[in-house]
């Protein structure tokens, strides 16, 4: 079961509050303006600001 389209539309980063994406493979929410991710375990979001990690360049 993947992440509900729906719910990723409501869900932001909590550093900056900008939109996030899920990333290709389905294991992270990709924040573009903080290059930040978090991950997704079991189909929920860590959104925790302590859980993200830096986008690899």
């Amino acid at each position: 079961m993947a992440l509900s389209p729906d719910l990723l539309e409501i869900l932001a980063c909590p550093q900056c509050k900008q939109p996030v994406s899920l990333s290709d493979d389905g294991a992270w929410l990709v924040c573009d303006q903080c290059r930040l991710r978090y991950p997704v375990q079991d189909d929920i979001p860590i959104m925790l600001p302590e859980e993200a990690q830096p986008l690899e360049a």
